[in-house]
């Protein structure tokens, strides 16, 4: 009887000690290499996820500067609305800073009002109160040396604001110099920083004229009023210069 091809095939296995293929080591295999191609795709679709990740933040970054630059480029060319534009000035009663507005202006302008140090600003000028008592000459040079002059007064509120100024200084309304002089012609007064001597305080019956009374002091009597008085005679001071 002739011999099975596959006897034959099984019989020379056995013999030569050849293993038969294993099935599993090719299933293994096969796998190993499809998990490489998946393992694969997935770094692809990652690189990709980050470069459109990349290009998103850069465009909204540029977008972002875009954004800016355009803002920053129309302020110079900004016109503000009619009555808005302003000049930055101190309120001299309140020491607060106001805006005050000059309709028909297309820009906004502002300029600081400030008095030194230790001075106290109200109505465009700066007032001291200088508590040692001088001369009313030497009175005049220690305000000049200060870049002003022995006050002059203008009208009761500035009067009142530099009683105020006294008394917050010494709490009491002490007489003190101001700019006022006769000293060239007799009744015939003026302000020392050349200003119009129009308004005056004088105390009743004064100014008397009497021998040698030709500097003026504020704060006199109980009437807080104005009086001639000789010159030599040592008093504090009020000066005043213009803001700066």
């Amino acid at each position: 009887m002739p011999e099975d091809p596959s006897s034959t095939v099984y019989k020379s296995w056995c013999f030569s000690g050849s293993a038969a293929p294993d099935r599993t080591t090719e299933a293994t295999d096969a796998e190993k290499e499809e998990e490489k191609i998946v393992l694969q795709q997935v770094i692809i679709i990652f690189n990709i996820c980050i470069i459109s990740t990349m290009k998103t933040l850069t465009l909204s970054a540029l977008l972002c500067a875009m954004m800016a630059l355009t803002r920053a480029a129309a302020l110079p060319d900004a016109e503000d609305e009619p009555g808005t534009e302003g000049t930055a000035v101190q309120d001299t009663e309140a020491g607060n800073w106001t805006n005050s507005f000059t309709p028909g202006e297309s820009r906004v302008v502002k300029r600081l009002t400030l008095c030194p140090f230790g001075w106290t600003a109200f109505k465009g000028r700066c007032f001291l109160y200088v508590p040692r008592v001088m001369s009313w000459a030497a009175a005049e040079r220690n305000c000049r040396s200060m870049g002003g002059h022995l006050a002059s007064i203008h009208n009761i509120q500035e009067y009142h604001q530099i009683q105020t100024m006294i008394m917050r200084a010494t709490h009491y309304q002490r007489e003190a110099w101001i700019g006022g002089f006769d000293a060239q012609q007799e009744g015939y007064w003026l302000w020392i920083d050349g200003t119009h001597f129009g308004f005056t305080h004088w105390c009743p019956g004064e100014p008397s004229a009497y021998y040698l009374q030709h500097c003026l002091q504020m704060n006199y009597s109980d009437q807080k009023c104005w009086d001639d008085r000789q010159c030599d005679v040592h008093l504090p001071s009020v000066c005043v210069r213009n803001v700066s």
